[in-house]
């Protein structure tokens, strides 16, 4: 088998939660996300990707290659 390379996810909240549904509020604490601004490091696994994508409008998100 071929090594993949491991990646991390670098999760920003760039807007507030202010208006958005319950379920977005959830899944914005469910990264670890609390003030407007905060970053976690997060494994690229397809749990995470699918929060990520749900309320990609409030985040930016960058990829970090491991060694």
């Amino acid at each position: 088998m071929a090594k993949e390379q491991k990646k991390k996810l670098r999760v920003t909240l760039i807007k507030s939660v202010i208006g958005t549904t319950k379920n977005q509020r959830a899944t914005v604490i469910g990264l670890g996300l609390k003030k407007i601004n905060q970053t976690v490091e997060k494994k690229n696994i397809p749990e995470i990707r699918g929060m990520i994508n749900k309320i990609s409008h409030l985040l930016e998100v960058e990829e970090i290659k491991l060694k």
